[in-house]
């Protein structure tokens, strides 16, 4: 960032002088010598052999040199300076890392004297027909061409050879029955464009995209975009990125249910379309434009309304930045419009709106009128002036609210609704996937979303002593303004290990759903996703049948023949056991191996509760019976503590807090420190607004008190009742609390507790209980939803069974650290130590989380590599969470999923023991 001086910049300008030799070799048959740089940041000049040849600005696009007369016969010297600012760093404020430099290839393309100066291929579909439309403009005068165009295997299908001298050419021709490009699906043919000195190979995809009243078409189908938006990042390379990484996002992408990729916020590598092309991505490509600092400026009125308001003035709005916003979107146009994978065009992002843009619309809608575009920034406008939205084929939005959706599909629009950025994936989350595939299901005008992002910007510096490596973000390079690790907001890793919000996506948008299972009749119906693929050649599927966590039946259903986006019906005969949790797993495989997708390649699953007489959880149950009767428990009550002890316990509660403070079982101390009420949760991102509240409320300070203990014994056991409430430093009561532990003759501690939350207080983070235990309690045995994390909001990549993890295993090791690997819909968790062990069971469902780690730590340190192990494991036992939602930039957590509650009962059962 630097001072809102445009068109100035700091007079202290870094650069970078980039000097090279190189052989080179003249060719008589292509004497012409055009020097391409892909990418470089900010600006930069070129000289060659002592020669200045130019200069060249916008750092995403490619720049081109004729050096023809500047070169000479064997080596070569170039020498180029970039400078870190420019005017054009204006128009580039992204939200990434922001390093200058030559980032992309640097290139010189030998050519012929006479030659093909540019193309433009388009293609139509009309019924059984694909029609080819070929623009070509030459040098100087037309020279002898021919068109060849073979199908994927070879084939020639045609063959044009043009000897018309005149200049500029539109050649038009057929394809009969064309295999049409689609993400599911995409073929290409190839074109040869052949001169006598020279031969260019260009590929064509036959597709077309339309609106019709509100409603997206894509090869006369409607379909949902599952989309994507990535930036070039890596944490070693930073914004150079090679093929192998492009490839490797790409299989990730593929194998993990997207189909579409929006270029954020400018324009890829060239290479990168081609791969889009051959892999199968849609894509949204943007222009190398986001005037996104305007918006931070001071005014007299700073308040939001008043600043998106005036955005526009600077840059959007204002004519002297017409030619430059032009001129990014042209390059990019003019560059990418052979591309088949690029369906919509992106004037840009962030960058207000005004008569620039309408400009640059109009330009891209006359110059491309088979593709659409797209602008997000339109939304934000001066109320006191009228703009032209005319030449806007999508209304496009980020992050609103679902009542900002509804009320639009309310009013009956007449454009088609994407979310270009949604679902906001920084740190632990996000929570809504769910919520927003249901809603893009629901209504034709929804055309789909880009999820907000792919990867996680970070700057990869070492390993520490413990091992684990070191990424930096904001503010860890000495830098001033910065935004944290706000760019630390992706769905993978930045080395591309997924995150559990990925495992999370991929099942939401499998490609095949269970819509219901009939239990009498076995009839099962399922609905295929897809949008031009039949799942018999797709998908094969497997199901098991399991009760408490223990596989009863295992098969496969015979190919099913579902046509995309329908249903088909099928009989499933299983047998359901009169007790216990049954749950019926449907498990889908690819068939065969895709170009990116091996065979056998899981696609996402379903599971579905079935009915019975008790669908409790059996092993649950056996561990909530109790022992009846009180001999041998012997009670001792002071006035500060009740001191239990029987034959192989010693427990001792605590008047003042309500809560046992020490727990001996076996002659092994379980507690190392006294059970606490926990209310608090290491922030999340996610969390980073509604913390502020919380704070306010004072809940991570929060501790409790016992009014009145009442003690008692009789066959049930110890039973001790305490009225308590929840309290912070000066502020009222935030909860009334009635407890009742009850102690059995085998150590067993059964306790309900009954809440009632004050009203002026926000929702709770968490409620529940939190242990310290021994550290060696590390192996964990649960039922309930895994094996990954799990939330109320957050649990669709889990299913319910019986899972086995360590400790470690059960961390989400986030980069800046925060609350991670809660278990959610839990009937009980067994710790297991090297002596003893402990299991906490429940008759309804419970949240738990297991760690090393305290809240507080997580909270204090903003690296995960400065996190310090307690000593314990902490064993957090929730009655609920607040959901997780992805307010860190979009909306906040939906009502359904907030912990509002008023009044609430939990109860659970301790149970420790011998090994």
């Amino acid at each position: 960032p630097f001072p809102f001086d445009p068109p100035y910049v700091p007079c202290q300008n870094p650069c970078g002088v980039y000097i090279h030799d190189f052989e080179y070799e003249k060719d008589a048959n292509a004497p012409r010598a055009h020097l391409n740089f892909e990418g470089v940041d900010s600006c930069f000049y070129v000289w060659l052999n002592g020669e200045y040849v130019g200069y060249s600005q916008v750092s995403h696009s490619t720049s081109e040199f004729d050096v023809t007369d500047n070169l000479v016969e064997g080596t070569n010297k170039i020498a180029v300076l970039v400078l870190k600012w420019c005017d054009g760093s204006y128009l580039e404020a992204q939200d990434k890392f922001r390093m200058s430099g030559i980032f992309r290839d640097v290139y010189i393309i030998k050519r012929p004297e006479q030659a093909i100066r540019d193309y433009f291929i388009k293609t139509k579909l009309e019924k059984e027909i694909g029609k080819v439309l070929v623009n070509l403009e030459y040098f100087d005068e037309v020279i002898p061409t021919n068109l060849t165009v073979c199908d994927a295997k070879g084939k020639e299908l045609k063959k044009i050879s043009i000897q018309e001298k005149k200049e500029g050419l539109n050649i038009e021709f057929t394809i009969q029955n064309p295999n049409w490009w689609s993400s599911e699906s995409p073929y290409l043919y190839t074109m040869y464009i052949e001169t006598d000195s020279e031969v260019i190979i260009e590929h064509i995809g036959f597709r077309e995209i339309t609106v019709e009243g509100n409603v997206l078409y894509f090869n006369k189908e409607k379909i949902k975009f599952r989309g994507v938006n990535r930036h070039d990042s890596n944490p070693i390379t930073g914004p150079v990125i090679s093929i192998e990484q492009m490839v490797k996002d790409l299989a990730l992408m593929k194998q993990y249910n997207f189909n579409a990729i929006r270029t954020s916020h400018y324009p890829n590598a060239p290479i990168f379309y081609q791969l889009c092309d051959k892999y199968g991505f849609m894509v949204i490509n943007e222009a190398d434009v986001e005037a996104h600092g305007p918006v931070e400026l001071f005014y007299k009125d700073n308040t939001d309304n008043n600043k998106f308001a005036r955005w526009n003035e600077p840059i959007a709005d204002n004519p002297e930045w017409k030619n430059a916003i032009m001129d990014r979107v042209k390059l990019m146009v003019s560059r990418d419009k052979n591309r088949p994978c690029v369906l919509i065009w992106s004037m840009g992002n962030e960058s207000a709106y005004g008569c620039n843009f309408e400009k640059a619309l109009a330009w891209t809608k006359n110059f491309d009128e088979d593709r659409l575009t797209h602008y997000e920034s339109a939304y934000y406008k001066n109320p006191y002036k009228k703009y032209d939205f005319s030449n806007i084929d999508i209304y496009s939005r980020m992050y609103p609210s679902f009542e900002d959706i509804n009320e639009y599909l309310a009013n009956k629009p007449n454009k088609p609704f994407i979310l270009c950025e949604y679902s906001h994936s920084m740190g632990n989350g996000p929570g809504d996937f769910e919520d927003y595939f249901e809603l893009f299901q629901t209504n034709e005008t929804m055309c789909g979303g880009f999820v907000w992002e792919w990867c996680d910007h970070a700057v990869y510096t070492g390993i520490a002593k413990n091992g684990k490596k070191v990424y930096g973000y904001g503010g860890d390079f000495g830098e001033d303004v910065h935004d944290k690790n706000f760019c630390v907001d992706g769905l993978v890793y930045p080395d591309r290990t997924p995150h559990t919000s990925l495992e999370e996506y991929k099942n939401v948008y499998r490609p095949i759903r269970v819509i219901s299972f009939n239990q009498e009749t076995k009839d099962i119906v399922f609905r295929n996703y897809m949008d031009f693929t039949d799942t018999k050649n797709y998908v094969e599927i497997h199901y098991e049948v399991s009760c408490d966590g223990i596989v009863l039946k295992e098969g496969i259903i015979p190919k099913l023949s579902i046509a995309p986006h329908k249903a088909c019906k099928t009989k499933l005969d299983i047998t359901v056991p009169d007790k216990g949790r049954i749950y019926l797993k449907l498990r889908y495989y690819s068939i065969k191996e895709e170009m990116l997708v091996p065979a056998g390649h899981l696609l996402g699953f379903d599971e579905v509760l079935l009915r019975n007489r008790d669908g409790r959880n059996q092993t649950a149950l056996k561990w909530l019976v109790s022992e009846k009767g009180n001999c041998g428990i012997e009670v001792e009550e002071t006035d500060e503590v009740v001191l239990c002890k029987g034959k192989d316990f010693s427990y001792s509660f605590n008047k003042f807090t309500g809560l046992f403070e020490k727990m001996e079982f076996a002659s092994k101390k379980y507690l190392d420190k006294p059970m606490e009420i926990n209310i608090w949760r290491a922030p999340t991102d996610n969390d980073m607004y509604i913390k502020e509240e919380w704070k306010r409320a004072h809940y991570h300070q929060a501790y409790t008190r016992a009014y009145e203990t009442k003690v008692k014994q009789n066959e049930a056991g110890v039973t001790i009742k305490v009225s308590m409430a929840l309290l912070s430093t000066t502020i009222q009561k935030i909860l009334h609390m009635n407890a009742i532990w009850i102690v059995d003759s085998k150590g067993g501690i059964n306790v309900r507790i009954e809440a009632k939350k004050n009203d002026d207080f926000p929702e709770l983070p968490r409620f529940g209980v939190r242990l310290f235990l021994g550290e060696k309690m590390e192996r964990v045995t649960y039922y309930g939803m895994g094996p990954g994390e799990s939330y109320v909001d957050k649990c669709r990549a889990s299913s319910h069974g019986l899972y086995q993890a360590t400790i470690e295993e059960l961390h989400e090791d986030y980069i800046r650290p925060q609350e991670n690997g809660s278990h959610f819909d839990c009937d009980y968790v067994l710790l297991d130590g090297k002596d003893i062990s402990l299991t906490v069971a429940a008759d309804s469902k419970f949240s738990f989380n297991a760690s090393r780690y305290t809240q507080e730590e997580l909270e204090s340190k903003v690296h995960n590599y400065e996190l310090e192990e307690s000593g314990n494991t902490v064993l957090c036992i929730d009655y609920k969470q607040n959901g997780i939602g992805s307010n860190s930039c979009g909306p906040k957590v939906l009502e359904k999923y907030k912990f509002n509650e008023k009044e609430f009962i939990f109860e659970f059962k301790l149970i420790p023991y011998k090994n």
